[in-house]
């Protein structure tokens, strides 16, 4: 099945490890194939993987990206996966480990960084739940 992109002006892309910029109009590409392909929005740098979430999510994205680094980014996917399980209560947002797990050992990489989002949406509103809930006039730092 064709993946259609519809890039705005400047919009950057990842397609099977290059990046590739749009120019300055709107513009729509059909993939017939399949391919690694990542907006510039669900793209992240190492330096912003500074969450229990975010860090299990950079090591899936770079298993989908550059399959070459494979073990050892499973590996760190491994390690950040369990210190995030263990550290989280919510039976929703473990049975929602348990899918994106499933989906690495499956090979399905973009599925699992789609879950991932779910527990970046998840840790989020729990920090901000934390944040907001601090008595006004408490350090925190």
């Amino acid at each position: 099945m064709p993946l259609k992109l519809s890039l705005k002006p400047g919009e950057k892309f990842v397609l099977n490890g290059a990046v590739i910029q749009n120019g300055e109009r709107r513009s729509n590409l059909v993939l017939q194939n399949q391919a690694s392909v990542l907006r510039e929005k669900d793209i992240m740098q190492e330096a912003e993987a500074n969450t229990p979430a975010r860090r299990v999510y950079f090591p899936v994205m770079m298993m989908y990206l550059t399959p070459d680094d494979g073990e050892d980014m499973y590996n760190e996917f491994v390690l950040k996966m369990t210190e995030f399980m263990s550290a989280i209560k919510s039976p929703e947002m473990l049975s929602q480990c348990v899918a994106v797990s499933r989906e690495v050992m499956a090979g399905n990489y973009y599925r699992a960084l789609i879950t991932c989002r779910r527990l970046m949406e998840y840790e989020k509103g729990s920090l901000e739940y934390v944040t907001n809930s601090i008595p006004a006039g408490v350090k925190t730092g």
